[in-house]
């Protein structure tokens, strides 16, 4: 596993989605999409648009989830709930939050409306120096690192610059073809 390097299989950031700060919702969908159409082959469509600043530095990451999320601006009132139900809250208690605050009250349409113009810098993701692996790692640090954070990709960097993602459905078909190729 040492062989394998990060470089080797990450999505160069020339292949993924990317978007501005001050871009609309609707305008990082539409890219979302335009990346899924034209796609290599060799990877899985993608999930997420990864969004740049002025200086064209990547500064947060827009996924499906950030995307539906943004749709109840309620959550924000939460603060950071990602692990929720993994805390010990049960799913009563949960499911007992869509009552008590009034969460995807009306029809998808008019939830839907709410995003008009809204900003992607008001809905990205910004990645902590967890979620990110050097170009030149081994697979086993970017395995390693995947299992400790639970993440579903990691951003790529080279001297300090985001320069890829490296997802973990990337990472499972590699482990995938390689138990396949040894199946007897």
């Amino acid at each position: 596993m040492r062989k394998i390097k990060i470089k080797d299989i990450m999505v160069p950031l020339k292949e993924y989605a990317t978007v501005h700060q001050d871009s609309s919702l609707s305008e990082a969908i539409f890219a979302l999409e335009k990346a899924q159409e034209e796609h290599d082959t060799r990877h899985y469509k993608h999930r997420a648009v990864l969004v740049y600043d002025d200086n064209k530095k990547i500064v947060g990451k827009l996924s499906q989830l950030d995307v539906i999320k943004s749709l109840e601006p309620k959550y924000k009132h939460f603060g950071d709930i990602t692990h929720a139900s993994l805390s010990g809250f049960s799913p009563e208690f949960l499911e007992s939050m869509l009552d008590k605050y009034n969460l995807w009250q009306g029809d998808l349409d008019t939830i839907c409306a709410r995003v008009g113009n809204k900003k992607v810098k008001d809905a990205m993701y910004i990645p902590t120096e967890g979620e990110m692996v050097e170009a030149d790692a081994t697979l086993g640090a970017a395995l390693h690192t995947f299992i400790v954070g639970h993440h579903q990709g990691l951003l790529v960097t080279k001297n300090g610059d985001i320069v890829g993602i490296l997802r973990l459905t990337d990472v499972f078909r590699l482990v995938d073809e390689r138990i396949k190729s040894r199946t007897f």
